[in-house]
């Protein structure tokens, strides 16, 4: 959680950085065998799992293939507004056609949807699972007993226009304390509460190592606000298939399921505490073999 958090605050800076040097550097960048140019750029959004683990992964994927990879992480407003600058190359972590609908109104034109390399993703509102609701519909009138607090994630996150919006309204949840700050934040109350056997209600989505790590049942969504599973697509920006039409066909031919998903995150998330991820990655991959192989096929 700590490198996440200190890799965010600065994020920012990177966008600025990278507009100043980047695209200079990538009119004579060094071209791989494969046609790729060989440095990439991944933007990651601060403090999604399955976004950052997919993103180490091909990290790992992609240094073996003689790339040199750069993770950028940033909140979405200024990964989609890099991308279509080319300070990013892509990023891996799009959830359609719901989450991140609004920045690709904005920004789709100019970028490029490489698909969907996970069908199952899926925002919720999650509770202790022995909390003594079910039903998002029963979750104001018994707000006294999550402390009237429902703990949410990145303010710019969709997750949190999807809460805001429509959630919090459908729901008559507008007297509670929707508290918004980081996915760390809402994972140390979550910690916190389990730990001291409370009551407690947080913004969640799947996949997640959490529904591993502390026992959580979802709260049935009976009104749809919440919508439906999604697909988690990357996309990459203006000039990456001419960039890199190798890597481009790769990520287009890229599957996970939720289980292999569900094992990276826990191993890189759930094990030791580490936030060195490069070691606890190769170590998954020596495990997973075969199915790394099919990546670069």
């Amino acid at each position: 959680m700590k490198k996440r958090t200190l890799t965010g605050a600065l994020a920012l800076g990177a966008v600025s950085a990278l507009a100043l040097g980047g695209c200079a550097a990538g009119a004579e960048a060094e071209t791989l065998e494969n046609g790729d140019q060989k440095n990439v750029t991944i933007a990651v959004f601060n403090g999604w799992d399955e976004g950052i683990a997919a993103s180490e992964l091909w990290k790992a994927v992609l240094t073996e293939q003689g790339y040199d990879v750069t993770l950028e992480y940033a909140d979405p407003a200024p990964v989609y507004s890099g991308l279509t600058t080319d300070d990013y190359d892509v990023t891996l972590d799009t959830w359609l056609p719901i989450t991140h609908a609004d920045y690709i109104e904005q920004y789709g034109d100019d970028l490029v949807d490489l698909g969907a390399w996970n069908e199952d993703a899926k925002l919720t509102i999650a509770v202790n699972e022995d909390a003594p609701v079910d039903s998002l519909a029963d979750l104001a009138a018994n707000a006294e007993l999550f402390d009237n607090r429902l703990v949410g994630i990145e303010p710019g996150s969709g997750l949190n226009r999807v809460t805001t919006d429509e959630v919090i309204p459908t729901y008559g949840l507008e007297k509670m304390d929707y508290l918004t700050s980081s996915t760390p934040a809402m994972l140390a109350e979550l910690t916190a509460a389990t730990d001291q056997g409370e009551n407690v209600a947080v913004t969640l989505w799947r996949p997640h190592w959490a529904y591993d790590a502390f026992p959580l049942k979802d709260l049935e969504d009976p009104e749809g606000a919440l919508g439906d599973a999604e697909g988690i697509h990357s996309f990459g920006g203006t000039s990456f298939e001419q960039t890199h039409p190798t890597f481009a066909g790769w990520l287009q031919d890229f599957t996970m399921d939720s289980e292999l998903l569900f094992s990276l995150e826990n191993a890189m998330f759930n094990a030791d505490g580490s936030d060195d991820y490069a070691p606890i990655v190769e170590q998954w991959i020596a495990d997973n073999r075969d199915y790394v192989d099919t990546l670069t096929k």
